[in-house]
């Protein structure tokens, strides 16, 4: 059944006590083509589901008379494969919980984003009219429209110029440098270069420059010989001599010492070693693919990295973007996380709540993806339904690592004008400027959310939006800060 055809045949039943939220789903749904019917209490929603069927309830989970799980009970009874939106601005756990245990649909957060709800709604019906379709299976078919390079996934622009550079790069000779914070993806990117190259039937081998000693890192590249020294034994091939027809892929590249550094350059150069011990060279044949996230530029200038292993192995850099960088794609990874850590604890979870992925795209993600990856896996662990809700998150936890680190950044920040030469990212510094206030405000206030609002300008119900939004807790804020100017 086609878009149209489902908005046309389809009537949805709003329920919510204000008259206002009622009256904007009514204009805003109606225009998508949908039949819409709307009840400003419990009881009245009841009524009208004993007069007609509906194709679709949305309702508020607070009520001036019942409560929105009473109605979602009572559309269920009626018929189990109405789908029910549950929507809220203050949701207890036990409410969420009960409400997704009675089966409903999804949790829509109160402000909402009007595309997202339309999105969520034409889901949810596409579900109802496929009745034969397990929704997981939707998901899927969903999920596998999205686009994977290797184990690489993402359909930002972002991310298609690096599937791109990828492709250019495979079957060259040539040495790669790829860059990117922490967490974002870099070895999946190493080996995607592998994989698509002439060298994908041969070694692909990996070293962390940053997790072994120095005194064991020349060992690690070039190998030894019997004897060389106490305890070598027997041979042993160095990571180098390893990988022959193959690709070597140097991680954090950036922490490797002066010492070592003279030793690669002539690696790098020549493609020729001498494994300790030995009295003459080996000519390997190896693809050489380095990552760092560090500015090795910076680190040249600085003296801690030479500039000719820097020019070496820089011949093609491949820049990683920050998860902040492609928030569209957080979705996707996120889903394939549930699936993959839900194999494996024996769990029947099918995705994400609405809220929760309002959640997630509202968080910046310091540590990339491999937080995001972190995440998932504690929330499916922790989950009790099979949709993932807010709570099962606990971004609040994953924000205190970060937030003294934020806290002092925040201090020592100083707003050049000058830095927009070389580009910035305004949303997170305006976000930035926007914590930095309403923590303030709270902070004035003791945590009196009415005279923070006052003091900033603003009603309640937006300061409590955006406490919600920028994670903030007012008392553990307060004590938070108090902690740091103490210490």
């Amino acid at each position: 059944m086609s878009k149209s055809q489902t908005a046309k045949s389809a009537h949805i039943l709003v329920v919510d006590d204000e008259l206002s939220m009622c009256e904007l789903l009514e204009i805003m749904l109606t225009q998508e083509g949908y039949t819409v019917s709307s009840a400003r209490s419990g009881k009245k929603a009841l009524s009208l589901l004993n007069q007609q069927p509906v194709d679709l309830l949305i309702c508020d989970i607070r009520l001036g008379d019942l409560t929105g799980i009473d109605v979602l009970k009572a559309a269920k009874s009626k018929d189990d494969r109405t789908p029910v939106i549950m929507i809220s601005a203050y949701t207890t756990t036990e409410m969420a919980v009960e409400a997704m245990n009675c089966g409903a649909y999804d949790f829509v957060p109160k402000p909402f984003d009007n595309t997202e709800l339309k999105q969520t709604i034409a889901r949810a019906l596409q579900l109802r009219n496929a009745c034969n379709i397990q929704e997981k299976d939707l998901i899927g078919k969903e999920i596998e429209q999205t686009l994977h390079f290797g184990k690489l996934i993402g359909n930002t622009s972002v991310m298609l110029k690096v599937y791109e550079m990828i492709r250019q790069v495979a079957n060259t000779t040539t040495n790669i440098l790829i860059t990117g914070e922490s967490g974002t993806g870099k070895e999946l990117v190493a080996r995607a270069i592998h994989d698509e190259s002439n060298r994908r039937d041969h070694p692909f081998v990996t070293l962390n420059c940053c997790g072994i000693p120095e005194t064991l890192l020349e060992s690690e590249l070039m190998g030894y010989r019997k004897g060389a020294f106490t305890g070598a034994l027997q041979d042993k091939k160095g990571l180098f001599e390893s990988a022959d027809k193959g690709t070597v892929f140097l991680d954090e590249i950036g922490d490797l010492s002066p010492v070592i550094q003279v030793k690669l350059l002539r690696l790098v150069q020549e493609k020729v070693l001498k494994p300790i011990g030995a009295t003459e060279d080996i000519k390997v044949d190896v693809r050489i693919v380095s990552a760092t996230n560090k500015n090795l530029e910076a680190e040249v200038i600085e003296g801690r990295f030479r500039e000719d292993l820097f020019y070496r192995l820089n011949v093609i850099e491949i820049r990683m973007p920050p998860l902040r960088e492609r928030k569209e794609d957080i979705r996707f990874l996120a889903q394939h996380f549930i699936e993959k850590y839900s194999r494996l604890m024996g769990k029947q979870i099918v995705k994400l709540s609405s809220y929760a992925i309002d959640l997630l795209n509202r968080y910046d993600f310091p540590g990339n993806v491999r937080e995001l990856e972190n995440l998932i896996e504690r929330s499916v662990a922790l989950s009790n339904t099979n949709i993932i809700l807010p709570d099962s998150l606990a971004i609040a936890a994953h924000k205190k690592l970060h937030r003294r680190r934020w806290i002092e950044g925040v201090k020592n920040r100083r707003f050049d004008l000058e830095e927009v030469k070389t580009g910035v990212n305004i949303d997170a510094i305006l976000e930035e400027i926007e914590k930095a206030y309403v923590e303030k405000a709270l902070s004035f206030a003791n945590g009196d959310r009415q005279r923070a609002a006052e003091l900033l300008g603003i009603n309640l119900r937006s300061i409590r939006y955006r406490i919600e939004k920028l994670g903030l807790s007012p008392r553990a804020r307060m004590a938070e800060s108090d902690s740091i100017e103490e210490a």
